[in-house]
């Protein structure tokens, strides 16, 4: 450990310059699942473009309260059940998960098969519950 630390003092601008990279790295992955939207520009995009919402939890966390006409299709089934979102190919869809972690992977599987304005919710259903927004429970 000692000489990791001395490596790193000796070496301050290649350590630096290789936490640059992975930085950068991180960014460019995180982009491919598209652009996060906050919880207002959600709203925006579904009153003034009829944006899709599409929730990825399981069944169980979407019947215990998801966003108004949002529907449930579970990140580990998308690969399956993507030919539900065909007919909305080229209209935008935002994709909903509990807290951002499953909709980056799944925005770059449908970036990959064509959908054009797929978009993340950042923060998830978790930013849409701390903001106190609506919810549709059954």
């Amino acid at each position: 450990m000692a000489l990791f630390l001395e490596f790193l003092a000796e070496q301050w601008i290649v350590a630096s310059a290789l936490m640059v990279c992975v930085g950068l790295l991180i960014r460019h992955e995180s982009a491919k699942g598209g652009p996060t939207l906050s919880p207002q520009q959600l709203i925006t995009e579904v009153n003034q473009k009829q944006a899709l919402v599409v929730d990825l939890r399981d069944s169980k966390e979407f019947d215990q309260g998801h966003i108004v006409d949002a529907i449930n299709i579970p990140h580990a089934k998308l690969a399956t059940r993507k030919v539900e979102l065909e007919s909305s190919k080229d209209k935008p869809i935002i994709l909903v998960c509990k807290m951002g972690q499953h909709s980056g992977a799944a925005g770059k599987t449908l970036a990959a098969d064509g959908f054009n304005q797929v978009s993340r919710l950042s923060g998830g259903m978790m930013e849409w519950q701390n903001m106190q927004l609506p919810l549709v429970t059954k």
